[in-house]
């Protein structure tokens, strides 16, 4: 088999890894204890086409596929996860608006989202009560008068107040189950559509994570994002390619805390040799390098089915999944090898230790990838 990948991929992979190592990395750190939103450097994402990096060239995106999608937010993600968190979701959006919506949502949407004229797009599924379980979302969607009126209320919405767009889901027919959930989209400043206070987190701090509320929330027919009663459909497919993004994502805070622990263990002397010289610090090293390479696999066999048009849902699970939870342990073992120095916010990886801790968590739980993995594998 060839991993090698091909001219459009590898001009991706470099851009990001250049602007990552250029502009995100050396203020990551300042970013994290401000919990700024990376507003310019963002832009300078959507410049490159790094926030629509699989939507079609027609609209506006770079066309590249989701191989290069994830070979970028490998490279984003091991300068600034929390950067990261929010140019991945901005991809979603605008995959989902160019796979499900009308030619007139298509054309409205995808290239501001692309150029940045919109500074990100936001993914409005999770609710208070219905995290791993979208099935049991409570928001409403009526037809009055010709127009939808939803109300509602969304939790852990990321990038949910810098969003020029985000796709809501909402109860359509109350009696009709998974059935009964439609999807729509609602830009910023539509009237009965409010954001709340940020939330308090432990990591990926510069990424801003909101409640939204709709109350009264006007929106024409026209905002509907395929077809009535589909809404559930559109969710999990999204998900599905979400996942290889999370998936990269962890590969990427993976490679930071490699490279940060390898660097450290070259530098730092203990008991007369450098702690690269002892062999406890080598087989931690060995198997963080082991794993990043193994998830890094993972996650372009599923982004390569996915541009060959092919099923990729387990596949997606599959490296959502194991990137994820050798993550914890890849930043675990970086901590452990800085040694008290790993605890203090001096040394990178204590950033790294809080970003990847989340990543077992949304997009779907790792409990939530094991269901998804064991049922397609147990289909008749």
């Amino acid at each position: 088999m060839d991993f090698t990948l091909d001219d459009v991929q590898a001009a991706v992979q470099a851009t990001a890894r250049a602007y990552a190592r250029e502009k995100l990395l050396p203020t990551a750190a300042a970013r994290d204890r401000a919990e700024r939103f990376a507003v310019e450097e963002t832009r300078g994402l959507a410049a490159l086409g790094l926030q629509a990096v699989a939507v079609p060239a027609e609209l506006g995106g770079a066309g590249a596929g989701s191989v290069a999608y994830a070979v970028a937010i490998m490279e984003l993600a091991a300068a600034d996860c929390a950067v990261t968190v929010g140019t991945g979701v901005t991809n979603m959006v605008g995959e989902v608006i160019a796979r499900y919506g009308t030619e007139e949502q298509r054309r409205r949407c995808c290239p501001r989202l692309a150029s940045g004229e919109w500074l990100a797009g936001a993914f409005g599924l999770s609710e208070p009560q219905a995290g791993s379980d979208p099935a049991a979302l409570r928001t409403r969607a009526e037809l009055r008068e010709g127009r939808w009126i939803l109300n509602g209320e969304k939790q852990w919405i990321t990038s949910g107040d810098v969003a020029g767009v985000t796709v809501v889901w909402a109860r359509t027919d109350p009696g009709a189950g998974a059935r009964g959930i439609s999807a729509f989209l609602v830009e910023q400043g539509t009237p009965g559509f409010t954001v709340g206070k940020h939330e308090a987190k432990m990591g990926q701090r510069a990424s801003s994570t909101v409640p939204l509320v709709f109350e009264d929330c006007a929106v024409p027919q026209s905002a509907l994002l395929g077809t009535r009663g589909d809404g559930l459909k559109i969710a999990l497919s999204a998900l599905d390619g979400g996942r290889i993004g999370i998936g990269a994502q962890a590969v990427g805070v993976m490679t930071a805390a490699l490279e940060a622990s390898s660097r450290y263990a070259r530098d730092r002397q203990a008991f007369g040799k450098p702690l690269a010289g002892h062999q406890a610090i080598q087989f931690m090293l060995a198997d963080m390098q082991t794993e990043r390479d193994a998830a890094r696999l993972l996650v372009l066999r599923a982004a390569a089915l996915k541009d060959a048009g092919r099923p990729y849902g387990r596949e997606a699970a599959m490296a959502k999944l194991f990137a994820s939870e050798a993550a914890q342990r890849a930043v675990l073992k970086a901590v452990q090898i800085h040694g008290g120095y790993g605890y203090t916010a001096e040394f990178p990886v204590e950033r790294l230790l809080r970003d990847a801790r989340v990543q077992t968590i949304y997009e779907g739980t790792s409990e939530v990838q094991r269901l998804v993995i064991a049922r397609d594998l147990l289909k008749a």
